[in-house]
């Protein structure tokens, strides 16, 4: 079978999971530095960011992204592996679009800061962001409250709740496997990956078979092999005790035609040689073209049994004619 890796909609795919995955490191370092610089410098900012810019990356991003999620799948890679693919890359996309709006809100507020004039101090209330809400961010003043009293190396270890962010893709992760539970394991309605695979193969082999039953008839003189199997050998012996008999006998060994059962020969003795026979005949000789009588298959079969009567022996042969072929 071929491999996933071979189709050009996974290879493109993939690359596109790799560049989104470098954007999403790059902005989720700028967004941290930025987050950072804020954090020790209150009231610092870039004076040169504009809100114009972000946006503008975010549209192109989309617009890539939009671009290869609209490529639909083509035959050769399943439907799990399209999905999966499609589920990463939508991932990835609404990461690129929180990081972006958080540095967007992080480089806005300093801006605001920085080029406004000076905030009276009754209006300095702290605001909260998105970046602080998703991360729970508590303030310098409030570690004192936090702090566990371990200390390793200057290093101090705070009570801190997890992340909103990362207990609710926690409990997605749990509603998953619920589903997936239930849905795999239980109600049985869709394959396992190994039910799967065994699908894939079952119907490869239909795909192979139809198509080595088209390719079959396909074949001529210049392309015939010696066909060695019980099914096309009993099918080309029916044919040949049903209609050949009359001029070589029941066992080949010659009547009106040629003894086929020696090594004897009078138009070739190869496989090809006797396709070509049947095939086309002799008619000056008394031997008719069947061509249109039988398939090419049907004629590989008839000349492969042909070629399997040599050295039998039967009773009453008929004196040799031709000469010998040599394989």
């Amino acid at each position: 079978m071929t491999s996933s890796t071979d189709n050009p909609f996974v290879v493109i795919m993939l690359v596109v999971i790799f560049i989104l995955g470098i954007a999403i490191s790059l902005l989720a370092n700028v967004l941290l530095s930025a987050a950072q610089y804020k954090t020790k410098e209150s009231g610092a900012g870039d004076s040169d960011s504009s809100d114009g810019h972000p946006a503008t990356a975010h549209d192109q991003t989309l617009a890539g992204v939009g671009a290869a999620l609209s490529v639909p799948a083509v035959n050769g890679i399943s439907d799990t592996a399209f999905y999966l693919i499609v589920s990463v890359i939508a991932l990835e996309v609404f990461i690129i679009m929180a990081l972006l709006y958080n540095l967007r809100v992080t480089l806005g507020l300093s801006w605001r800061r920085r080029g406004g004039a000076a905030i009276p101090a009754a209006s300095k209330t702290p605001r909260v962001t998105l970046w602080t809400r998703l991360n729970r961010f508590k303030p310098v003043e409030q570690e004192a409250d936090l702090d566990l009293g371990h200390d390793y190396d200057g290093i101090r270890e705070l009570d801190n709740k997890l992340p909103p962010w990362w207990l609710y893709g926690f409990y997605c992760t749990i509603i998953f496997a619920v589903v997936y539970l239930w849905r795999y394991h239980v109600a049985h309605s869709a394959p396992l990956p190994a039910e799967e695979y065994a699908i894939a193969v079952h119907e490869a082999e239909i795909r192979k078979a139809e198509y080595l039953k088209k390719t079959a008839d396909n074949v001529d003189e210049n392309t015939v092999k010696l066909l060695t199997s019980p099914d096309d050998l009993a099918a080309g012996k029916a044919v040949f005790q049903g209609t050949c008999f009359a001029c070589h006998g029941k066992s080949g060994e010659g009547g009106v035609g040629p003894n086929l059962t020696d090594e004897y020969w009078l138009h070739g003795g190869s496989i090809n040689d006797v396709f070509r026979t049947i095939k086309y005949g002799w008619p000056d000789k008394g031997m008719k073209s069947w061509k249109d009588d039988y398939s090419p298959r049907q004629i590989a079969q008839i000349a492969s049994y042909v070629k399997s009567l040599g050295g039998t022996h039967p009773d009453n042969p008929k004196p040799p004619q031709g000469t010998v072929y040599k394989p």
